[in-house]
Parts: C-alpha cells; sequence; structure tokens
C-alpha cells in the first residue's frame, strides 16, 4: 500500500495517476474529503491534526507520501504544522512506513546565487521559518535513524489542470481569461519553474527507489531558465498573439494587501521575485539520467491547449 496524505491537491492528483501507471494499483488517499483519482484508489477521511487519525490512515501503508497543504496564512502555519508534521512522523514510525515529505524552497530565505541541497535555511519570512523548523524536525529523525524518510523539494510550479502558483495565477489564468497578463515586482531576474506532472512524476520515481532514501533532491526542472518577459515572450509565440504585460510593482502589491489577506500573505515572499530564483537539480539528473524533463516550451503548449 502506497499512502497519500494531503489527497485532493496538485500534486496528490497528479501523484495518483503515476503510482497507478507505474507503481501499484494500491493507492490510499487520505484527506478530510478524499475523492478518487483511479478506479481503485482507497479513500480514507482524516484529519492530519488528530494523532489518532493520522496513525489510523497510515497503518498498512509501506511508503507514504507527505503531500498536505495548509490556508495560506502565517499563523496557521505557525500553529498547525508543526502539529501535523509530529503526527506523520510518529505514524510513519509507528508503523514502519517510509515517508517522502513533498516541500518548498521558503527556508532557504533570499538566496544569492544556487539553490542546492546544501543551501543552509535562511528564512527570513514567517512561513519560511515555519517550513525550517517542520523540516529540521525531520532532518533530525532521519540523522538518529528513527525513520526511513526523505525530503523532494521543488521550486515554484507552473502547469496544467488545477494547478495553483502564482506563474499560473498572474499569467495563465489571465489568459484563459482574456485579461492582460501581471508580472509580480521585476520581468528581468531569471526564474526557475517546476512543471506539476514532473514534479509527482519525479516524487513517485524517488519514492520508489530504495537508495534514494535519508537524502534531500531536489526535483527536476528544465534548466533553460527565463526571465519573466522571456517567458512571457515565449507564451506569446505559441499562443500566436502578442500578450501585454504590466508590472505589478512591490508598492502596490503592500498597498492591496491592505485590503486582500490573501496578497497580504504574499508580501513576506516578494524576494523571490526581485533577484534571479535559480534552483539546482543536478544532484537528481545524475542519479536519473533517463528522466525526461518537460521543457517549458512543452509545457506552456499543454497549458494553453486547455484554453483552445
Amino acid at each position: 500500500m502506497q499512502t497519500i496524505l494531503g489527497a485532493n491537491g496538485i500534486i496528490a492528483n497528479e501523484l495518483a495517476k503515476e503510482l497507478y501507471l507505474n507503481y501499484t494499483k494500491e493507492i490510499r488517499l487520505v484527506s478530510r474529503n478524499p475523492k478518487k483519482i483511479n478506479e481503485t484508489d482507497e479513500l480514507f477521511s482524516a484529519d492530519l491534526l488528530d494523532n489518532m487519525q493520522t496513525l489510523n490512515a497510515v497503518k498498512g501503508s509501506e511508503i507514504v507520501y507527505f503531500t498536505a497543504g495548509l490556508p495560506y496564512n502565517s499563523k496557521i502555519w505557525a500553529e498547525q504544522w508543526p502539529i501535523i508534521m509530529r503526527n506523520v512522523i510518529d505514524a510513519c514510525k509507528a508503523h514502519n512506513a517510509k515517508l517522502v515529505f513533498f516541500d518548498n524552497v521558503y527556508m532557504y530565505g533570499q538566496v544569492k546565487g544556487t539553490m542546492t541541497e546544501e543551501t543552509p535555511f535562511n528564512a527570513i519570512s514567517i512561513k519560511g521559518k515555519v517550513r525550517g523548523k517542520i523540516t529540521q524536525m525531520l532532518l533530525d529523525e532521519i540523522k538518529n535513524k528513527t525513520i526511513n524518510a526523505m525530503i523532494c523539494r521543488a521550486p515554484e510550479f507552473y502547469g496544467p489542470r488545477n494547478t495553483k502558483s502564482g506563474t499560473n495565477s498572474t499569467i495563465f489564468y489571465n489568459v484563459k481569461k482574456g485579461k492582460k497578463v501581471q508580472v509580480l515586482v521585476n520581468d528581468s531576474t531569471l526564474r526557475t519553474l517546476i512543471y506539476s506532472p514532473d514534479a509527482a512524476r519525479a516524487t513517485a520515481l524517488l519514492g520508489n527507489t530504495p537508495d534514494a532514501y535519508n537524502q534531500t533532491w531536489h526535483l527536476p526542472c528544465d534548466t533553460n531558465r527565463l526571465t519573466t518577459k522571456q517567458f512571457v515572450t515565449l507564451c506569446s509565440t505559441i499562443k500566436g498573439e502578442e500578450l501585454n504585460y504590466t508590472i505589478i510593482k512591490k508598492w502596490m502589491i503592500r498597498m492591496s494587501g491592505l485590503f486582500n489577506p490573501f496578497i497580504k500573505e504574499v508580501v513576506e515572499l516578494m524576494y523571490q521575485w526581485e533577484q534571479d530564483y535559480i534552483f539546482d537539480c543536478s544532484k537528481f539528473n545524475v542519479r536519473f539520467p533517463n528522466f525526461k524533463v518537460t521543457s517549458l516550451k512543452d509545457g506552456i503548449k499543454e497549458i494553453l491547449s486547455e484554453y483552445k
């Protein structure tokens, strides 16, 4: 049995499809209101804030993928993430299940240069400090050899279907609605984006590779990094029409945050758009040379094809 904690999100959905296609038909989807992705999926309703419910959700699992999300609110993150991580770790230890934690890059903070698996945690945001705290909880367990686990880390997503990200929200969703594209803060910094189906495929591969455990892995991205201006130009070329855009300055975002709670939560992470955002995935590429990464061009084509 391979179990996904935090079902219904884009990574969980893509992961369930990939596991079913290439690894196992015995898949358990866990969330408060899980929905089937594959015909044989086992659905298990649980609140990961509850220790006993988490224990029961993990019972009988060989591999557990932790892909859960929380509302984008710093207070909720600070209160709930440590509880959830502790419950998940304890459940996997109790049932001798391997744990695959799907992580982000917030704990690195503002990095000058390239992010690698060895980049120290230097968070400058509340959310980054919380992510660093819960990641360190797992790293300590790995170091103490109390759990067989790994960390799969991804930069910002872009992708088809219900992918939710800054790039999808400001570019693709506006294209879909026929509105002017928006660019956050700066259009001239290089960006590393990961195609959401690739992130899920790579996570499934790592989870089913025994010698990949007890390590941190940066998930594979197209290393042909573009500035947002170049990215929008590529979208224009593929769509066959010029997409004009507006740069949303930092002061404008701060001002909007006074009236919009979600935007207020984004402000502390604006540094990600103020300078180059370079995410290195060479460790994965060396270990899995046959993994086919979706190019930015092909990823954009698939996304825009949904809008026809």
